[in-house]
């Protein structure tokens, strides 16, 4: 499709048009010219849209989907559509699906599945074989496969040692070992954050101290082998401490942040809405404000929808009883767009093609064409009518947000919501 975006606000630090309102010309799929004004042709369409933003594609870290074995949660094709409608023009899938995606033959499953959309699909393949924390799954035949990191989807490893050989064996094809950190046994039976709010509402609690030792104890074990590692969905003011020491030391360590623990705070578990059973927890304000500062320090790389797709029949029930999940393609950048600058939500929803070893990408002529299209402008309030995804489980329902996303312009498609 041949297109001419009409007085577009390029968001792209360091770019020469950064926060310009331009023209951008797309021919075959490159960015033929950008001008703050460019003529029309009859064979170019024309795109003018309200106080149209672009940036580069945005990029989401943590995407679960559940196809295949989940499909009655969400399906591949429309959860791709769901991404584009939302701002991304690629997502990292997780590998929590039925079979586990742990081996070759499920990523080529998933990534053929993925062909012809216009939201991308790179797989993360499972860091143990089924992610039950046992034996190494196969990594460098799921990384010549196209797996760009390996992980399992929520779940620590208890093994200090098998953590420790695989970043020493993933040092052999630069694989990128995701590490997400909880101790299972200071967790216990605990469902939410321990604190003032978990004991008023007589919940277990999950310390945040389940976080913070397995983050202290992966960053030594990754001082002591080399090699990189990536902590997913870090949740507390102490994490953020151990990780910018840990980057001070010249530690090859990245993390994220998943946007409702930017969000909210656990004051909101005091309507007992399962949408809000979330791993890792929604933590205490002073937490939730550290995370922000990380964010703004640069401490936290990159910012994640962590969207989990939840039937109903697992997530309306009792909080207690409850599977742990939200949604949050659909509300990613609306809902960062309230508690951070523009420039920072573009950057952190960026930045995580870097640290996964892909290409990175620029709005400049002669580039292939990978483009978000939004706007800052608007408050609105989130309800159900607003999800896209199969699973309706999202905690931002009943949430005050800003903004709209159009949608994107990647592998040669223009898809508007």
């Amino acid at each position: 499709m041949n297109l001419i975006f009409k007085k577009a606000r390029l968001i792209e630090p360091g770019n020469s048009f950064h926060n310009q309102v331009i023209d951008i010309k797309i021919k075959n799929g490159i960015i033929e010219k950008i001008s703050p004004n460019i003529q029309s042709e009859e064979s170019f369409k024309e795109i003018e849209l309200d106080n149209l933003h672009v940036s580069v594609g945005w990029f989401d870290t943590s995407v679960s989907l559940g196809e295949p074995g989940y499909e009655e949660r969400e399906t591949i094709a429309n959860g791709l559509e769901v991404a584009a409608k939302s701002g991304f023009t690629g997502i990292a899938l997780q590998p929590n699906s039925n079979p586990i995606i742990d081996n070759q033959s499920q990523i080529h499953f998933v990534k053929q599945k993925a062909s012809g959309f216009s939201t991308e699909l790179y797989p993360i393949g499972a860091l143990t074989k089924n992610s039950d924390g046992n034996d190494l799954a196969e990594l460098f035949d799921m990384k010549n496969a196209g797996a760009i990191a390996f992980g399992d989807y929520n779940k620590s490893l208890d093994n200090a040692n098998l953590l420790k050989v695989s970043l020493q064996y993933a040092q052999d094809f630069n694989g990128l070992i995701i590490a997400f950190s909880q101790d299972s046994n200071i967790k216990g039976k605990g469902i939410v954050n321990e604190g003032i709010t978990s004991t008023e509402l007589g919940l277990k609690g999950i310390p945040a101290l389940a976080e913070e030792l397995i983050i202290a104890r992966n960053l030594f074990i990754l001082e002591y082998t080399g090699g990189k590692i990536h902590i997913p969905t870090i949740s507390t003011s102490k994490s953020v401490e151990l990780i910018k020491e840990a980057k001070k030391k010249g530690l090859n360590v990245t993390c994220s942040v998943a946007v409702h623990n930017l969000f909210f705070n656990d004051e909101v578990l005091k309507g007992f809405d399962a949408n809000f059973r979330v791993t890792p927890p929604i933590r205490t304000e002073e937490d939730r404000k550290a995370l922000i500062n990380g964010v703004l320090d640069g401490t936290i790389d990159c910012i994640t929808s962590d969207h989990n797709p939840i039937d109903i029949e697992h997530k309306k029930l009792e909080f207690d009883l409850a599977k742990n999940g939200t949604i949050g393609l659909e509300t990613a950048y609306t809902a960062l767009q309230t508690i951070l600058p523009t420039d920072i939500i573009i950057e952190k929803l960026t930045s995580g093609r870097k640290i996964f070893g892909l290409s990175t990408l620029s709005v400049k002529e002669g580039e292939k064409a990978n483009i978000s299209l939004f706007t800052p402008d608007e408050n609105f309030e989130f309800d159900e009518k607003n999800i896209l995804s199969k699973s309706k489980n999202s905690a931002f329902i009943g949430s005050t947000l800003k903004g709209k996303v159009y949608g994107i312009y990647n592998q040669g498609k223009l898809q508007l919501q």
